[in-house]
C-alpha cells in the first residue's frame, strides 16, 4: 500500500475527491494515514467501515471480547456466523473484504497503558469506541502523552455525545477535565440501561467523519467542543470546553 492513488483508486474515491476540503492531496494523506479504533462495538462497527470505505491506509481494531448473539443488534460488522470469535478479527475480515486497498490489523486484546503508549508511537490519530470509564481515562492519558488527536464518542439509552480532544490545539481540553478520574463508581451501562443501535451508528459515523477531517484538513471545528444528542426529541446542543486548571492529565 502506498500513498499513490492509481486509476482504480481515483475512480473509486472520486466522490470525495471532488470535495475541494478533500481532494488529491487529502486522499493520499487518507492513504499515508494510520488509524488506530479502541471498541469494536457499536460506535467502532460503523466508524471502522466508513473509515475503510474512505481509503484510510492502515487501521487497527481494537478489541479483547468476542462476538455474542446481545451485540448483534448493534454492531453491525458481525452476522450469527461471527458468533464466538474475536470481535478483532471478525472486524478485520469484513473490512479486508470491503476494501483490498488498505491494510487492516487486529488487536485481539484489551488495550492496556503499556501497549497503548506502544501503539501510538506508530498511529497518527485514535478513537476511542470504548464503553466504560476506565479504558477512556487510559486512552485519554495516552493520547495526551503522545500528542495524537482522540476522537471520543459515547451513548446510553437515547443520548450521546461526540468530542474531539486534540492537544495540538492550545488549551484544550482533555476527556479528564470533561470526566476526572474516579466516576467508574458511578458508571451506568448498555447492559443494564440499553441503548438504541442507530444512534451508536449516527455517532460512530460522525467519529469517521471527524476524523477523515482531521487527517486530510488537520483541524476540527469540533476540537474544544461537546456535541451533545437526545435522540427522542433530536435536539442537539454543543457546549464549549474548558481545560480544568486541576485536572491531573493535562493541567
Amino acid at each position: 500500500m502506498t500513498d499513490t492513488l492509481d486509476d482504480t483508486a481515483l475512480l473509486r474515491y472520486a466522490r470525495q475527491i471532488l470535495l475541494p476540503e478533500i481532494d488529491i492531496a487529502g486522499q493520499q494523506a487518507l492513504a499515508a494515514s494510520r488509524v488506530l479504533i479502541i471498541g469494536m462495538g457499536g460506535l467502532g462497527c460503523p466508524a471502522a467501515q466508513y473509515l475503510a470505505a474512505a481509503g484510510v491506509g492502515n487501521l487497527t481494531v481494537c478489541d479483547g471480547d468476542q462476538v455474542e448473539l446481545s451485540n448483534l443488534q448493534r454492531q453491525i460488522l458481525y452476522s450469527e456466523a461471527d458468533l464466538g470469535r474475536p470481535k478483532a478479527l471478525a472486524a478485520r475480515d469484513r473490512l479486508r473484504a470491503m476494501n483490498q486497498q488498505i491494510r487492516v490489523s487486529a488487536w485481539t486484546e484489551t488495550a492496556q497503558a503499556e501497549s497503548l503508549a506502544a501503539a501510538l508511537d506508530t498511529h497518527d490519530l485514535v478513537l476511542d469506541c470504548t464503553d466504560n470509564f476506565s479504558s477512556r481515562h487510559a486512552i485519554n492519558r495516552a493520547c495526551r502523552h503522545a500528542g495524537k488527536p482522540l476522537v471520543s464518542a459515547a451513548a446510553i439509552r437515547w443520548e450521546g455525545q461526540l468530542a474531539i480532544f486534540d492537544v495540538r490545539v492550545p488549551e484544550s481540553a482533555c476527556y479528564a477535565c470533561l470526566y476526572p478520574d474516579g466516576m467508574e463508581d458511578t458508571e451506568d451501562t448498555c447492559s443494564h440501561s440499553g441503548v438504541l443501535g442507530p444512534l451508536l451508528g449516527v455517532l460512530g459515523s460522525m467519529q469517521a467523519a471527524e476524523a477523515i477531517r482531521l487527517l486530510c484538513t488537520g483541524h476540527s471545528p469540533l476540537a474544544g467542543q461537546l456535541l451533545l444528542v437526545d435522540a427522542q426529541s433530536w435536539q442537539w446542543r454543543q457546549i464549549a470546553l474548558r481545560r480544568d486548571p486541576a485536572c491531573g492529565v493535562c493541567a
